[in-house]
């Protein structure tokens, strides 16, 4: 098993991807301590948490360590998302959005980071997206955030690497979630369907297993990347019907 006796911390583990990734890590022989901003979905160890909160970040990683002795990986999954367009998105969602996705990130990588330097190894994991690399239609707040998360994994990897610490991303498609179920159109999910080279959304469970990846001794030089698991999406131009 990839993660025998590791011990993981996964946000937004109550569902959806964070679930995936939880269950994924358990399966592969990693200890998971499982956080989310609602106890729904979470095991009886589960913590709830607002990624958001500075103090319970640090909570996240006090916890995993009082509990485990140490923290080997973390999986920063939690986010959140609404639709708007670029000239009607109002200052509360858009700091709400950048409060979840990119500072919650921030917080709960930086205190996590802090035990590991000690331990002299890490594994940080957060989830990007490919709205991060490309604009769409009403992304606006959603796009700028998960852009942060991608220059928050490479200033990371950059200064943890020296104490055996690595920070890479996984930027997801479009994959199916009780998230897109909601906020992706009928209209939207059919262009989706016709720009991605696959041809489908993706699965919770292939985020998962890029996640195990990079969190695994295979991935111990991957360190400030980016990996798309999208279909082929980003990679696609111009395609003939």
């Amino acid at each position: 098993m990839r993660l025998e006796g590791r011990i993981a911390a996964v946000t937004g583990a109550g569902g959806g991807i964070g679930g995936a990734v939880a269950a994924a890590f358990r399966a592969e022989g990693a200890i998971v301590v499982e956080a989310d901003l609602k106890a729904d979905g979470l095991g009886p160890d589960g913590l709830v948490i607002d990624v958001s909160d500075p103090d319970d970040a640090r909570r996240l990683t006090a916890e995993t360590v009082a509990r485990h002795g140490r923290i080997d990986i973390l999986a920063n999954v939690a986010g959140t998302s609404l639709r708007h367009a670029f000239l009607d998105v109002t200052r509360e969602d858009f700091d709400r959005i950048l409060r979840v996705n990119l500072y919650g990130s921030f917080y709960c990588a930086q205190e996590a980071a802090r035990a590991m330097v000690g331990q002299g190894y890490g594994r940080i994991i957060n989830i990007a997206s490919i709205s991060g690399v490309r604009a769409g239609a009403e992304r606006t707040a959603y796009g700028i955030s998960k852009a942060g998360v991608i220059s928050l994994t490479q200033q990371a990897a950059h200064e943890l690497a020296p104490f055996g610490i690595t920070v890479n991303a996984i930027a997801p498609g479009p994959v199916d979630t009780e998230l897109t179920r909601v906020h992706h159109t009928p209209a939207a999910r059919a262009n989706y369907r016709r720009m991605i080279p696959a041809a489908r959304y993706g699965l919770c469970e292939e985020m998962a297993d890029a996640a195990v990846f990079l969190a695994g001794e295979a991935a111990a030089y991957v360190n400030g990347v980016v990996l798309p698991v999208d279909g082929g999406y980003l990679a696609a131009g111009v395609r003939e019907d």
